[in-house]
Formats: C-alpha cells, structure tokens, sequence
C-alpha cells in the first residue's frame, strides 16, 4: 500500500470519476507516501491548518491504472524524514478501484498528526 493524504472534501468532491488532486495539474503526479510514519508528517509539515477531516487513503499500486515511480522528495522531505527517502509519484489520476480504505489523521491541539484511525 501507499498513502495519500487529503482533505475528505476534496476526496468526496467528484465521486463518480477517478480522483485527481491539484498536484496532478501543477506537478503532473499525485504526492505519496511510502508508510503511515511518513503519511503522518506530512500531513503535519502541508496540513496543518486543514479545515475538517484529515484523510489518508490507502492504495494498492498494483490497481492503478497509470505508472507510479518512486522517487526522491519534490523539495525538502518533512521534517524528521531522511534525506534519501523515496515517496511514490502516481502519474495521473487515481482510479478509485485502487483505493483500498480510508484511514483518518487524529490532529492534537496545535493541528500536528498524532496518529492514524480507522474511519467509518
């Protein structure tokens, strides 16, 4: 599995098509993660002041329908994240089929992500 994190209103925005996130127009791939450690810094160092429920989907890279590469971090990793780490880059969109559940961020007071929950 690999990790996105996302807003659940940008999730549930187009729920009958395949998801594409505004990375997938500006970078031309949508940003990953290789396990819940890194999922959850990231939602800390770009989600911080996220409005409402924090989401991680879950996908199966062997269901996606475009190429994933894993690659070095766009810019700086999040902080306590080596150097070095490679994140998987979805090329495209996400087909829904490849997203296997859904894990919510549990954010203390000051919006930093604590943990991973199982959403229902």
């Amino acid at each position: 599995m690999i990790f996105h994190v996302v807003p659940l209103d940008d999730w549930l925005t187009a729920p009958d098509r395949p998801y594409a996130p505004a990375s997938l127009a500006a970078e031309g791939f949508v940003h990953c993660s290789p396990d819940e450690t890194i999922a959850l810094a990231v939602a800390t160092a770009f989600y911080r002041e996220a409005v409402g429920p924090l989401m991680v989907l879950l996908i199966d890279e062997h269901k996606l329908d475009v190429m994933v590469r894993w690659e070095d971090a766009v810019g700086t990793p999040p902080p306590g994240i080596s150097p070095g780490t490679l994140f998987p880059h979805v090329y495209g969109r996400v087909n829904r089929t490849a997203v296997q559940g859904m894990m919510e961020v549990r954010r203390d007071e000051t919006g930093r992500a604590t943990e991973l929950a199982v959403w229902s």
